[in-house]
């Protein structure tokens, strides 16, 4: 299982927030310098997000490509990407794929399109959820689409890979609830990013057993729970 730090970005800063709420968590530096950071302990892959965007308050998109520009690894892009440009522009960054959550709900004649001109493999569906349904635009409006139903919905849609976030522990470290995850990697064949709860090193192991091919840490990293070479180490 792969293990991809989060690279959180509010008003240009590097943040890790509690269940994605403006005002909650804490700021920790420079985004580039985090990244860089991550990658120095070995980390292969990143996961970087503009929350601004997401919440419809601006963006961090020269912040984003500083950050795309200083590392040698992979990184996937999230936060207010909605539309198949914005898509474009950032893969055009650098960016090895894009995570499209409030749209791909909203509109997804707009994955089709973006499969269709980027390749499925550059596309990545977040489905966060509270309570079993789907949350969009910032973790702020629930919907009434169950997570594995959707996920059925996007597998035929031909992309990359599902990031599932439980938003009811994201950024609380109070442990993953495994079983949404088992659930997802049963109902489809694409590979499964798990996110949000962890807190300790067993943590990371319930998430491997549950068959995730992919863990997002944020929180339990940047409190130095365990370190990301630790992390790495149980994953494999």
């Amino acid at each position: 299982m792969l293990v991809i730090p989060s690279v959180d970005i509010r008003e240009g800063r590097c943040v890790q927030l509690v269940g994605g709420r403006p005002g909650t968590g804490k700021t920790y530096g420079d985004p580039v310098e985090a990244a860089i950071n991550w990658t120095a302990q070995g980390a292969r892959y990143l996961h970087l997000v503009d929350l601004d965007a997401a919440m419809g308050r601006g963006d961090n998109l020269v912040k984003v490509a500083e950050v795309i520009a200083n590392v040698d690894v992979g990184v996937e892009v999230g936060g207010g990407i909605r539309t198949v440009e914005r898509a474009n522009e950032i893969i055009g960054l650098g960016a090895d794929r894009v995570i499209l959550g409030t749209i791909a709900m909203k509109d997804p004649e707009v994955v089709r399109r973006l499969v269709e001109l980027a390749g499925g493999s550059r596309v990545v569906i977040a489905l966060d959820a509270r309570g079993g349904k789907v949350v969009i635009e910032g973790w702020q409006t629930r919907t009434e689409k169950d997570v594995v139903e959707a996920a059925k919905e996007f597998e035929d849609l031909g992309v990359g890979a599902i990031l599932f976030t439980n938003v009811d522990v994201e950024g609380r470290m109070t442990g993953v609830i495994s079983e949404p995850i088992r659930r997802l990697v049963k109902a489809v064949r694409l590979p499964i990013i798990a996110a949000g709860g962890v807190r300790s090193l067993e943590d990371v192991r319930a998430v491997k057993e549950a068959g995730a091919e992919a863990l997002v840490l944020g929180t339990a990293l940047y409190e130095g729970r365990f370190t990301l070479k630790e992390a790495m180490e149980v994953a494999e």
